[in-house]
């Protein structure tokens, strides 16, 4: 194995489809017009010099060393800004270029640090192999006079120098060892869009600066790693690089946080992990990355990771470590007695968001073959089931419409219940590199997020909403676009149900439906609707992004179904810069939901009810499959409780801090019998585990994610499993147990099952995935190179279906004793339930979870910014400390669901949509007032966590 290599061009591709013909150095060369020389050079494999020059920024010319002679031309032209022409003749090496080069490199390197044996980048510094390149042999000007190199000049204080900011806990800045080449600013600037650095000063004395003259951890940077990226020196450097060393091998895998699915090159030491540097033929993340993906994946090496397999036989018991037959036999023989005992229905089993497809596979395989029932569920039925509900009606397909290039097309954006920056920061960034080119953006969310203000953007229009009255905006909205004809009637009469959208259109032409009508409700002025409505209707390609705000409410689906209303009303669907996208929360949820995690749907979305469906899954796996759906989570938890359910596999979930209304959870959980949890750590689920199966991190395992996109990216193993098995694995020894006959010898034989049970996936291989990269399903022979945009000449359905949308009132009322209305979400730093962020260095930027009051109701209260307040609703009450902000309205307040000493799900209700069961995180009713103290239900669920996470011969329990 050795180091992926990737080719640097120095400037970014042109998208030209007029070509140039060009001579560079007596080779004749093609290139699309726009192309600058430097690039046109490297295609022909001729490297210009250069340091101020890399190809994921725009050319910027500072540095002087890529210059170039043309052919009747005078000077010598930087060839990283200069664009081809046809029949130019340039000369990349001339005695006149080598001269002027070699002089350039000498005065960077007299005022550079001369350490190069001892620094971080030794073999991995651009100016180092720069200086290499021009012949450098000598440095004519010596190293005395003024320099930022010396922290002390001729006895006295040099006031050029500056110390080394130490202060991110994943970097380093060494402002002596700086060239102001700028790479670092411009990559905060144009790829991640932070613009959080600077140059201050002016000639000699310019300087990078973070903020206003702050540390990085002070300032506005988000750790992207854009700029330690774009470094050419050892200005800026990973910790871990510093501390390990230079890796000498790396393996292409896929970041196991968010739905954007981010390439990454895991650059390793043996079987140390150095570093994570974002791979550029990442089609998702295009080589940029995130504080998550490209720094916290130390929790995967963390000591409170569990490697052996534990049981008890009750949750008040410690853990005992015991064998992985031991731990097999053991969950084989409770589950055999509880289906003896209760029936055959009695148990079921939980699918991980989290891990590969293969592996989720596995597990609904287990308990359709194994349990003989369809008790299976996931994840999803708590986020984005009402996406795959809502879709599958409008456009006869559970998924979102595009990938993520189609935005750099689109004209008007409008986010909906989503803040990307924070829950899915790479597309955040390439969404606002949008925006900085003109699209108009349309923000329709109940708190201000970072968004709809920030450095160089800023909404047309934010819509307030009330929590709540996503149906009744989106509604009105559709209102705007029928009464003022501002509909696609072309796009309507090819490609949808005419008849449906007459009965529709009169439907939403209703007064009741207008702006005015619904304002007293939604607290959204009318002349902001309309004004948004006519913009996303007449301002050229419209593109819809939502997240969880729109389907964790009572009338999700129905939300999504609004969504679908107005794209297709619209005629914004079905070819690039339009669509309907969900914005998945979790690497995997969308693969989890393809693969049958559904207890109502076989792999593929093909209902259990379907002859003809199961006769191909029962056909290779030799058994007979229940028609009839089986329970949902909140139908195990209830069952549960009433006695009927008694046993549970949950791998790589955590449903006792994700999932709403803690107590019902925690008592459902309390009631069975036997649950086995697979998982790294000892999560909130496990305080009522009967059996630990220790999981497998992404790092350790192949497999293959499906992001929100629905492009399939493999997962490649970069070092072996701590606890000795990839998650697939255990679950395959688990249905040996329990007698079935599976004997995988790799992942790839799993998905070679999927690619012929799942007609979406019919194409799909590892090596064919190795082959194209990466697909977007379906992949088949209609599709054999995947469907980067679906819909493009019908729906899959045939006809789009406009469907009625009437607004509900959710039945979570406020009131005198709960007048405020409490909405949840994420932050950058941390991820879902953070027991992977929070065994990270990220607890930097966020170490608690903090309740967002608006003055106007902390003033009522008589509650300061970092006071103490209890959280009260209908369901429970918690403590957390209050953040006075006016980024939430008067009335709404705001939290986050990362800290388990919070467990803000304590909170709300088990209130849920209609058609999904998705529970209504989004509106909770709730009174906030002053306190002194953690809440009676803290204290007592910190005592019971305590005593669970007790392990026989340990003298600490692991959290």
């Amino acid at each position: 194995m050795s180091l992926v290599h990737e080719i640097d061009y120095g400037t970014p591709a042109s998208a030209s489809e007029t070509m140039v013909t060009l001579t560079i150095d007596g080779n004749q060369i093609t290139v699309p017009g726009g192309t600058s020389i430097m690039r046109a050079s490297m295609d022909a494999g001729i490297e210009i010099p250069k340091l101020c020059a890399t190809d994921m920024i725009d050319a910027f010319g500072s540095c002087r060393l890529c210059l170039v002679e043309i052919q009747g031309r005078n000077g010598l032209p930087a060839s990283c800004t200069t664009p081809v022409a046809a029949g130019m003749v340039v000369s990349t090496q001339t005695n006149r270029l080598k001269d002027v080069r070699r002089g350039v490199m000498e005065l960077y390197i007299s005022d550079h640090p001369l350490d190069c044996l001892t620094c971080a980048a030794n073999g991995d510094c651009e100016l180092q192999d720069m200086a290499g390149a021009v012949g450098l042999r000598d440095v004519r000007y010596g190293y005395d006079g003024e320099n930022h190199v010396k922290a002390r000049d001729n006895g006295g204080l040099n006031a050029k120098w500056a110390p080394k900011d130490e202060s991110n806990p994943y970097f380093t800045f060494d402002p002596a060892k700086c060239i102001v080449c700028s790479r670092c600013v411009r990559a905060c600037e144009e790829v991640q869009g932070t613009f959080a650095l600077t140059i201050e000063g002016r000639g000699f004395g310019s300087r990078v600066s973070a903020g206003m003259h702050e540390d990085f951890v002070s300032s506005e940077c988000v750790s992207c790693g854009a700029c330690v990226q774009a470094c050419p020196t050892a200005t800026l450097t990973e910790k871990s690089v510093i501390e390990i060393g230079q890796p000498e091998h790396s393996v292409v895998t896929t970041c196991a946080y968010c739905g954007v699915g981010c390439s990454f090159k895991a650059e390793m030491r043996g079987e140390e992990l150095v570093r994570m540097v974002p791979w550029k033929d990442g089609q998702a993340n295009r080589g940029h990355s995130c504080v998550k993906g490209r720094f916290a994946y130390g929790y995967s090496s963390h000591k409170d990771r569990i490697l052996n397999p534990m049981v008890r036989e009750k949750i008040t018991d410690p853990w005992r470590e015991v064998t992985w037959e031991e731990a097999f036999a053991h969950v084989a023989s409770e589950f055999r007695r509880i289906q003896y005992q209760y029936g055959r229905d009695s148990i079921g089993g939980i699918t991980s968001s989290r891990c590969t497809n293969e592996e989720t596979y596995l597990v609904q395989k287990l308990v359709r073959a194994g349990f003989r029932n369809n008790n299976v569920d996931t994840c999803a039925r708590v986020c984005h089931s009402p996406t795959g509900y809502g879709l599958g009606q409008a456009f006869g397909t559970s998924a979102g419409t595009q990938n993520f290039d189609s935005v750099e097309k689109s004209d008007v954006i409008v986010i909906i219940g989503a803040n990307p920056t924070d829950g899915h920061p790479v597309f955040g960034s390439r969404l606002k590199k949008r925006l900085r080119q003109g699209a108009k953006l349309i923000v329709i969310d109940p708190r201000r997020t970072d968004i709809v203000r920030s450095p160089h953007v800023e909404a047309a229009y934010h819509l307030p909403l009330k929590p709540g009255t996503n149906v009744a905006v989106m509604t009105s909205l559709a209102h705007v676009i029928v009464t003022e004809g501002l509909f696609d009637e072309r796009f309507i009469r090819e490609r949808c149900d005419w008849s449906e959208f007459e009965d529709w259109a009169a439907f939403v032409a209703e007064p009741n439906h207008s702006p005015e009508a619904t304002e007293a409700l939604t607290g959204v002025p009318a002349d902001m609707l309309r004004g948004a409505a006519r913009l996303y209707a007449t301002g050229g390609n419209g593109a819809i992004y939502y997240g969880l705000g729109v389907t964790e409410h009572s009338q999700g689906s129905t939300t999504v179904m609004a969504i679908a209303n107005l794209a297709m009303v619209t005629g914004n669907i079905g070819r690039p810069g339009v669509g309907v996208n969900p914005l998945r929360g979790q690497n995997n949820v969308q693969g989890s939901c393809d693969m049958g995690s559904f207890p109502h749907e076989l792999p593929g979305y093909r209902h259990v009810s379907d002859d003809a469906t199961r006769d191909i899954f029962e056909k290779l796996w030799g058994v007979k499959i229940s028609d009839e759906p089986g329970l949902r989570i909140p139908n195990m938890l209830d069952a549960a409780v009433d006695g009927s359910f008694k046993g549970l596999y949950v791998q790589g979930e955590d449903i006792l801090q994700s999932d709403p209304d803690t107590k019902h959870v925690a008592a459902g959980l309390a009631a069975m019998e036997c649950v086995v949890v697979h998982d790294l750590f000892l999560n909130e689920t496990a305080n009522y585990a009967h059996v630990f199966l220790p999981g497998s991190s992404f790092l350790e395992k192949d497999g293959t994610f499906t992001n929100a996109e629905r492009r399939i990216n493999r997962v490649r193993k970069v070092m072996s499993p701590k606890n000795g098995y990839a998650d697939w694995e255990v679950t395959q020894k688990l249905a040996q147990a329990i007698g079935l006959a599976w004997n995988y010898e790799h992942p790839s034989e799993i998905m070679d099952e999927i690619a012929v049970t799942t007609p979406s996936f019919a194409m799909v291989s590892y090596d064919y995935l190795e082959k194209m990269g990466s697909v977007q399903w379906p992949c088949n022979e209609a599709h054999p190179e995947g469907s980067p945009i679906m819909h493009v000449d019908g729906f899959v359905r045939g006809k789009g279906k406009f469907i009625r949308t009437e607004y509900i009132a959710t039945d979570e009322r406020t009131g005198p004793r709960f007048p405020l209305l409490l909405t949840t979400g994420r932050i950058l730093s941390q991820y879902n339930v953070g027991a992977q962020t929070r065994r990270t260095e990220n607890v930097v930027w966020h170490s608690e979870d903090r309740l967002e009051v608006h003055p106007h109701d902390a003033e009522q209260r008589g509650i300061r910014d970092g006071d103490w307040v209890k959280l009260m609703s209908r369901s429970g009450d918690t403590t957390l400390r209050a953040l006075i902000t006016d980024r939430v309205s008067p009335g709404v307040v705001y939290t986050t669901f990362h800290h388990p000493d919070t467990q803000a799900n304590v909170i709300t209700t088990d209130f849920s949509d209609w058609a999904t069961n998705c529970p209504e995180y989004k509106v909770t009713a709730v009174q906030v007032s002053p306190s002194n103290g953690p809440t009676d239900w803290q204290v007592e669920y910190d005592e019971q966590a305590r005593q669970s996470r007790r392990i026989s011969g340990k003298l600490e329990a692991a959290e």
